[in-house]
C-alpha cells in the first residue's frame, strides 16, 4: 500500500527544488531535470523513499520504541508539532540543545528540574517564595516548557531521529550519527544526503509539501502504535484462557496423603500395643 501518490506530492509543491547554482551534487540521482534555473525532484522516486521510510517507522512503533522529530523553521514548526503530538511521538520545535542526544543525562535532568517545580507548585511550597522568586522560577518553567516540554517524556534516547531540512538542523544529525541513531529526512536539492539513513528527496520549504509527508509517516505511526496494542490485548487474552483451561490443584491428594499418613501411624501405634500384651505371655511360658 502506498503511503502517498504522485499527484498529491505534485499539488503540495513537492517536487520544486533549489536555484540550480544552489545544488548539492549528491542530490543528482534524485533530480528530474531542471527548469527555468530551478531543479525539479523526481516523484515518483519520492513515493518510493516515502514508503520505504514509513514502513520502517511503522515497525519502530510497533515494538514500542520513540521516534524524535525535528524541525524548527518557521514552516515546518505547527505543522510538526500537530501532526506529531497526535501519535505521541516526541519533538524539537523550538531550539535545538547541544547534547540534547550526545549529553542527554543532563537534558534529562533538566527535565526533572520543570517536574519539580510543577510539584511545588502543586503542593503548596510555591506560595512560600517571595514575590521575585516566584517570577524567576515562573519564568525558568516558561523557558524549560518552550525548549524541553515537548520531549518531557522521553526518558531514554530515541530509537531514530526524523528531521526536516538537514542544512538547519546540522548539529542534530551529527549528535545522532555520533551514538549510530538512524536519521529519516526530508532532503531539498542543496542539501548532502551522505548521513541520512532514509532520504525523502522532496520540497522542506513549502509547508504543504511537509505536511503531505508527515501525514504519510505518522499514519505509519500510528498503524505500528495500533498492532502494538492489539497484540498486547491478544496475549493478554491468550494468558487468561490458558489459566482458565489449566487444571486447577485441589486439596483432595493432599486430603489422601494425610489419611494415608494417619492410617500408617495407627498401624505402628497397633503393633506397638500387640507386641507389649505378648510380651508377659511368653515370658510365662518361659517360667
Amino acid at each position: 500500500m502506498s503511503r502517498t501518490d504522485f499527484n498529491t506530492l505534485l499539488e503540495a509543491g513537492a517536487h520544486f527544488g533549489h536555484l540550480k547554482r544552489k545544488w548539492n551534487p549528491k542530490m543528482a540521482p534524485y533530480i528530474f531535470m531542471e527548469k527555468n534555473g530551478i531543479h525539479i525532484i523526481d516523484l515518483h522516486k519520492t513515493v518510493l523513499k516515502i514508503d520505504e521510510a514509513a514502513a520502517a517507522l511503522k515497525q519502530i512503533a510497533k515494538s514500542g520504541r520513540r521516534v524524535l522529530f525535528v524541525a524548527t523553521k518557521k514552516q515546518a514548526k505547527e505543522v510538526v508539532a500537530e501532526k506529531v503530538a497526535a501519535v505521541g511521538m516526541p519533538y524539537v520545535t523550538e531550539r535545538w540543545a547541544g547534547g540534547m542526544l550526545t549529553n542527554f543525562p543532563t537534558i534529562r535532568k533538566a527535565v526533572k528540574k520543570m517536574a519539580t517545580i510543577d510539584k511545588m507548585t502543586n503542593d503548596g511550597t510555591f506560595d512560600n517564595f517571595s514575590k521575585r522568586e516566584k517570577l524567576q522560577i515562573e519564568r525558568q518553567r516558561a523557558k524549560l516548557q518552550k525548549n524541553l516540554g515537548s520531549i518531557a517524556d522521553l526518558t531514554r534516547l530515541p530509537a531514530a531521529l526524523f528531521v526536516v531540512d538537514v542544512q538547519k538542523e546540522a548539529n542534530a544529525v551529527k549528535e545522532a550519527k555520533r551514538l549510530s541513531i538512524p536519521v529519516f529526512a526530508m532532503v531539498d536539492t542543496c542539501c548532502d544526503p551522505t548521513d541520512i539513513d532514509y532520504v525523502i528527496p522532496a520540497n522542506d520549504d513549502a509547508t504543504k509539501s511537509i505536511a503531505v509527508v508527515m501525514d504519510a509517516m505518522c499514519a505509519a505511526i500510528a498503524e505500528g502504535s495500533e498492532e502494538r496494542r492489539l497484540e498486547k490485548e491478544k496475549e493478554a487474552q491468550e494468558a487468561e484462557a490458558a489459566e482458565a483451561a489449566a487444571p486447577k490443584k485441589e486439596g483432595k491428594p493432599r486430603i489422601k496423603k494425610a489419611v494415608k499418613a494417619s492410617v500408617d501411624a495407627e498401624e505402628a501405634t497397633l503393633a506397638e500395643v500387640v507386641a507389649a500384651t505378648e510380651a508377659p505371655a511368653v515370658e510365662e511360658k518361659a517360667e
